[in-house]
């Protein structure tokens, strides 16, 4: 079955590779759990007007085989609230 739903790598994104792994899954290039409380390996810094702000550049989770699924879980979880 392809799987091209849930897993592609752009290598020819000007970004690429915007982590230090050997495969990254391009599908969620920006985090949607980025306002959640994610479960992701993130730390919060001060921004450039003096705000706290997460820097996810350490997380994996939408790059990873199955951030997928940890995603759309994360997600389904949330909305059930």
């Amino acid at each position: 079955m392809n799987m091209g739903y849930k897993f592609f790598e752009n290598k020819d994104c000007e970004f690429y590779p915007c982590h230090k792994t050997s495969t990254i899954n391009c599908l969620f290039c920006f985090c949607p759990l980025y306002n959640l409380d994610c479960g992701g390996n993130f730390k919060m810094i001060t921004g450039k007007n003096g705000t706290l702000i997460k820097d996810c550049s350490n997380c994996l989770i939408p790059h990873s085989e199955n951030g997928y699924e940890y995603i759309i879980k994360k997600l389904q979880d949330t909305d059930n609230r």
